[in-house]
């Protein structure tokens, strides 16, 4: 196995000449040492990151563990002379198997006469083996022929001190050295190759030409090989450099544990403790170092004679007439003669504590009641743990031993049934433990809570009030003022302005105008605001006369329209633009929230958008004059039902109250210009609340 490692690291040699670091030597040495001390290489650490490197140190490893096994067959072979013990249910076994049975058919060869080299096709290890065993048999030398020529020494010197390598004659052929007449000779402890120049390291261990003792294992090492124990010492034993173990002196060493009136005894692989002091006759010293009395009456055989009894004494014993003696529950009658019963029933004593007693010759007997049983060692009644006994078939719940009996009880939320034993569920609600409300469950109870109050979380029995006033959703309950009362809430909105719905929560504007509350003059208009009321009262201006007649109560939809209305003659009435001027109204609320613009106004023209005119000749355009606030109106022109309509938005949220009138002019355009226009007063009123 070793010459094919050594074979294997020359072929890939090559492959790491570069190689700088780590040698192929020292990567086959290295899994050589651990497959040695550890026995396995499935965990071989890696010591260099080279793929051959790896190679060589796992084939390496793995030839020592063959090599191993193969010894540990061949020794069995020649110590047992059979290898029925070993088997092949393992790689390891199988190999040491192998051995063995190769080992076996060496000394068959021998004692048969059949020549050592003979060659059969048992394989080429089997066939090392066979003719090393077959050899080992015999009365030659095992390394016969790597010493019939005169060997150097490692240093190169043969036993003359001559270094043959210093006049080589063989022209440097040789790998170790030449002897002359340009033959090759090898280094003790190897032998040379067929090549008859290369050398190949002997394996002592597989040839069985090592001196290792009984309960050591031969290792191969380069050139030579060491024998290592396969088990320790021992306690009280220590390895030596020479391999052996050596008693230790525990006594020497201080190791012992003797006590101060003991002395320490070496023994092998142990000590022993004596005492400094002996003890006189009759007494023997204890483990502690004391001399106590021996008791001859017991540790020695009749040491009276017959009639007579033992007595012990303090470091003796004396030798009396044996008298009746009785045993227990007897007594001597009155004469002394004869031992009659004791009666213990009868006695001062009373010895069943209770329970009924019944003599007996010698003894007596306690007839125990229910629930005890009668102890024959301490002859008394013992309670009987039915508990214990008969656990879970006494009670449904919980069973408590008592003397003499038992008692069920129940857990938590049940109560003891009539006949004892099962449990019923206790109803709690009967006892109000609830602040409002009580179910009883199995085995417990549940408290709820009435509408507008919610369990506390801190007993989970008391329940308390909700504000809902206080909740996320709180500022949405009420339109106006949300007041939180126990276990409810009302709403409220602003006086004498607002009434609550019927819902409770919304706020309805009271319409001032309507129900006479309101304090405009005869030739006043009232227009009815969220949350109040407008005294309103319009003239036209001079050349312009009023379309209709105003009511005295105006709505969101009237319109007061002044139209011109000239003079004869009057030519600048005539030239002026403006044909009419409109007045209306609208209330608007404070937007809490403003996603996006508000329509608030329509105004309606007659000119078709896809007329007679609908070539650009002719448009409508729209125009806010005075009035936009913050910017917070705009208008826009679009196209409904055929004709252009002006729309007034709102784009900015107002926060109230506050009034504006919003000047809007409606111009309207030909090829030749404008042809005049209208004015539009948009009397906006913000109210403070948003509802």
């Amino acid at each position: 196995m070793a010459a094919r490692a050594l074979l294997l690291c020359s072929l890939l040699g090559v492959l790491l000449a570069q190689e700088e670091h780590i040698s192929l030597e020292d990567c086959c040495k290295h899994g050589q040492s651990y497959g040695n001390e550890n026995k396995d290489c499935l965990s071989l650490p890696l010591i260099s990151g080279s793929t051959t490197c790896r190679i060589v140190q796992e084939q390496c490893c793995v030839t020592v563990l063959e090599d191993n096994m193969c010894t540990t067959g061949i020794n069995v072979a020649k110590d047992q002379g059979t290898c029925d013990s070993l088997f092949t249910n393992t790689c390891e076994t199988k190999t040491t198997k192998i051995c063995c049975d190769c080992c076996l058919l060496g000394k068959e060869a021998h004692e048969r006469n059949i020549p050592c080299d003979h060659s059969l096709s048992v394989g080429y290890q089997c066939s090392l083996v066979l003719r090393a065993c077959c050899v080992g048999y015999s009365s030659d030398n095992l390394t016969a022929r790597a010493e019939q020529t005169e060997l150097p020494n490692r240093d190169g010197t043969n036993a003359n001190g001559v270094n043959p390598v210093l006049s080589d004659q063989c022209n440097g052929k040789c790998t170790h050295l030449c002897v002359g007449n340009d033959t090759c000779a090898c280094l003790k402890g190897y032998k040379l190759r067929p090549d008859e120049r290369s050398c190949d390291d002997i394996n002592e261990c597989l040839l069985g030409a090592s001196n290792c003792r009984g309960g050591e294992r031969c290792i191969n090492t380069e050139g030579s090989f060491r024998c290592m124990r396969e088990v320790s010492c021992g306690t009280g034993y220590e390895l030596t450099e020479n391999n052996n173990c050596k008693d230790i002196d525990e006594c020497e060493t201080g190791t012992h544990n003797c006590n101060p009136q003991f002395e320490c005894q070496n023994t092998q692989g142990s000590f022993r403790c004596h005492p400094k002091t002996n003890c006189g006759g009759g007494f023997i010293r204890d483990a502690l170092g004391n001399c106590i009395d021996i008791n001859e009456c017991v540790s020695q055989t009749n040491p009276c004679h017959r009639g007579q009894i033992c007595i012990n004494t303090l470091g003796s014993y004396i030798c009396q007439r044996n008298s009746v003696n009785c045993g227990r529950g007897y007594h001597l009658n009155d004469n002394g003669t004869r031992c009659v019963d004791i009666d213990e029933c009868q006695g001062t004593q009373e010895v069943c504590e209770g329970h009924a007693c019944i003599n007996q010759l010698g003894s007596y007997r306690c007839v125990c009641e229910m629930g005890y049983n009668f102890n024959s060692v301490t002859r008394t009644c013992e309670d009987l743990n039915e508990c214990m006994r008969y656990s879970g078939r006494l009670c449904a719940h919980k069973c408590d031993n008592t003397r003499g009996s038992y008692k069920c009880s129940c857990t938590t939320g049940f109560k003891l049934a009539s006949d004892g034993r099962n449990c019923d569920d206790l109803n709690e609600c009967e006892s109000n433990p609830c602040s409002q409300e009580c179910a009883n469950v199995y085995g417990s109870y549940q408290c709820y809570c009435r509408r507008g109050y919610q369990l506390s979380d801190i007993d989970g029995v008391t329940c308390e009030d909700i504000d809902e006033c206080a909740l996320p959703t709180g500022g949405h309950i009420c339109s106006y003022r949300c007041h939180n009362t126990p276990g409810s809430f009302y709403c409220s909105c602003p006086t004498n302005t607002y009434t609550l719905a019927v819902n409770g929560r919304s706020c309805q504007d009271v319409d001032e105008c309507v129900t006479g509350r309101h304090t405009c003059a005869a030739n006043e208009s009232c227009f009815n605001i969220q949350g109040g009321f407008r005294c309103l009262s319009f003239d036209c201006p001079i050349n312009y006369k009023q379309f209709g007649q105003t009511a005295s109560t105006l709505q969101r939809s009237d319109t007061i329209r002044c139209v011109k209305s000239c003079l004869p003659n009057d030519i600048a009435c005539a030239l002026d633009p403006t044909h009419s001027v409109s007045h209306t109204f609208i209330s608007l609320p404070t937007f809490r929230e403003f996603p996006r613009p508000e329509e608030i106004v329509f105004l309606r023209t007659t000119v078709p958008a896809y007329g007679s005119y609908h070539s650009g000749s002719y448009d409508v355009k729209f125009d806010i004059l005075e009035g936009n606030i913050e910017n917070a109106f705009d208008v826009i022109k679009r196209v409904e039902n055929g004709v252009y309509v002006g729309v007034v938005r709102q784009v900015k949220p107002l926060i109230g109250p506050t009034v504006t009138v919003l000047k809007l002019s409606m111009r309207n355009w030909t090829v030749q210009g404008s042809s005049g226009q209208n004015i539009i007063n948009v009397h906006i009123f913000v109210s403070e609340f948003w509802f």
